[in-house]
């Protein structure tokens, strides 16, 4: 299997194996990621995929869960993503799940028909960044082409074709200045969309982005331990009781904890609040996280 430039892939995937099907992200405007940034986005062809397929059944004597990257592998014309899903469910019969990157836009921009057919093909969750619900955050973090309305539309698309969603958001993405606006706009947008899978997690300044280039020069003040742990207090609060699954352990986050929400809501709270009162590290003025 073939691999160019570093490959990501989200926590919940670490027993999947990775295929490459795409090079970059096609949005890539990010300020607070550097991900691809030495990458310029392409397709991979059918034949490469196809032979990286073959060698991961040579290797793996048996695969029940895969996902591809790199960046909005959704992007891929219909067609040619359901002739690599067909290959992989060929290849591996034993197969579960099939997981991928995808923007908002990308489920948006595919019609319900194409996407219950990527399904029966094969595909299982689809991993979106949400990242924050309120505009003026958006726009800052240039994450191109998007707005609450056209995440509500990929979402809604999603759900109707039975496609599972994962959505990921970053506590203190507004900084210290916006932390309430983000928080409490990012909850009223997950509670509309109510997606499959929440997988929140904060903020890491990222070297050599826009975003640490605003932190050095004063025009983003980071937010503190304590602002982090109260947005996720009330997201927690405020969440709606539909069934969703909490990936709430990234390494970053203070209060690593995951499991099936509502049933774990009260003690995700208890377990929260026990860090806003007791965890020395909200005396700190300023949010200490690792790069990617």
């Amino acid at each position: 299997m073939r691999f160019e430039g570093k490959v990501y892939r989200p926590w919940p995937e670490a027993e999947s194996v990775l295929i490459q099907v795409t090079v970059g992200c096609s949005i890539n405007t990010c300020t607070f990621c550097s991900m691809f940034r030495d990458k310029t986005f392409r397709i991979r062809e059918l034949d490469d995929i196809f032979q990286d397929i073959d060698a991961a059944r040579r290797y793996y004597p048996k695969v029940e869960s895969m996902f591809l990257v790199d960046g909005n592998v959704l992007v891929i014309p219909t067609e040619k993503l359901l002739k690599i899903l067909e290959k992989i469910t060929d290849t591996f019969p034993e197969i579960q799940n099939i997981a991928m990157y995808a923007g908002f836009n990308d489920l948006r921009r595919k019609s319900v028909d194409e996407l219950k057919a990527l399904k029966a093909a094969g595909l299982s969750m689809v991993y979106t960044g949400l990242e924050s619900g309120n505009p003026v955050i958006i726009e800052r973090i240039n994450k191109r082409g998007m707005n609450r309305e056209r995440m509500l539309e990929g979402m809604a698309k999603a759900r109707e074709a039975g496609v599972r969603v994962l959505a990921s958001f970053i506590f203190g993405l507004g900084g210290r200045e916006r932390s309430k606006e983000h928080i409490e706009e990012t909850t009223r947008l997950v509670n509309e969309m109510r997606p499959d899978e929440i997988a929140p997690m904060a903020l890491a300044i990222q070297p050599g982005t826009e975003m640490e280039e605003e932190v050095r020069r004063g025009e983003f003040l980071m937010p503190s331990p304590l602002q982090v742990l109260e947005e996720e207090k009330y997201l927690l609060e405020n969440l709606g009781d539909f069934p969703c699954y909490y990936w709430g352990d990234h390494g970053n986050n203070i209060s690593p904890m995951r499991g099936m929400l509502p049933q774990a809501r009260d003690a995700f709270l208890e377990r929260v609040n026990f860090h806003i009162a007791n965890n020395p590290v909200t005396k700190k003025e300023v949010i200490e996280t690792y790069s990617w």
